[in-house]
C-alpha cells in the first residue's frame, strides 16, 4: 500500500503562483511514476503533469509553460507542483497519484485532492 499526502492549495488571485507537494509513504517500488490530476466541477478529471523515476515530465497543454513538476532529490517519494501565472480555468481539486509503471501515469493509488481556487 502507498499513501499519498497532498498539500499546499488555498485562494490565490489570477496570475499568482502556488506550489503543491505530495508526499508518499508505505511501500514504495521504484521504478515508478508519480503526477498530478485536478477535476473542476462538471468537469472530468484530466492529468495535469508527472514525473517517471528517471525524471521524464510531460504536461498537459493547457499548463505548459506555466506548471512545472519535479520530485526530491533527496527523497524521491516526494513529488511538487509548481503554478505560475494561475488562471481561473485552473480552479480545480487536484489530486496526486502514484503508477507502478515506470512510464508513464497507470494510477494505482491516490492522494485525498487538494482545492486550487483561483479567483479575484
Amino acid at each position: 500500500q502507498v499513501q499519498l499526502v497532498e498539500s499546499g492549495g488555498g485562494l490565490v488571485q489570477p496570475g499568482e503562483s502556488l506550489r503543491l507537494s505530495c508526499a508518499a509513504s508505505g511501500t514504495i517500488v521504484s521504478p515508478n511514476t508519480m503526477g498530478w490530476y485536478r477535476q473542476a466541477p462538471g468537469k472530468q478529471r484530466e492529468l495535469v503533469a508527472f514525473i517517471t523515476s528517471g525524471g521524464i515530465t510531460n504536461y498537459a497543454d493547457s499548463v505548459k509553460g506555466r506548471f512545472t513538476i519535479s520530485r526530491d532529490n533527496a527523497n524521491a517519494k516526494t513529488v511538487y507542483l509548481q503554478m505560475h501565472s494561475l488562471k481561473p480555468e485552473d480552479t480545480a481539486v487536484y489530486s496526486c497519484a502514484f503508477s507502478r509503471y515506470r512510464f508513464g501515469m497507470r494510477p494505482n493509488y491516490w492522494g485525498q485532492g487538494t482545492q486550487v481556487t483561483v479567483s479575484s
